[in-house]
């Protein structure tokens, strides 16, 4: 029996992070509700058909190959101080580079 598409993905997410996928999917577990075990990263694994905020962020990855830029989207509600990142996971490391951290 092959395995379904969705727990594919957390066990290459998973892996990308050197850990592996909670067994019984996060919450039905007792180690976890985290979809990987990993001991510092609480990982939250989504595979569906439709991401709202997809689109917008395949806008702006048209954008960014113009500018021979990465392209990264910040979300943040208003009246929050929790912006949200997205990106592509293998730009993840170089984003990473250009942050300052704040002392």
């Amino acid at each position: 029996m092959t395995q379904k598409a969705w727990k594919v993905f957390e066990l290459r997410i998973a892996k990308l992070f050197g850990t592996y996928r909670t067994p019984l999917s996060g919450i039905s577990s007792r180690h976890t509700k985290s979809d990987t075990l990993h001991k510092n990263l609480f990982v939250e694994v989504k595979h569906k058909k439709k991401i709202p905020f997809l689109k917008l962020f395949k806008e702006t990855i048209k954008k960014a190959r113009e500018e021979k830029k990465i392209p990264v989207v910040v979300f943040v509600e208003r009246n929050s101080r929790t912006p949200i990142v997205m990106c592509d996971i293998k730009n993840l490391k170089e984003i990473s580079n250009f942050l300052k951290e704040k002392e």
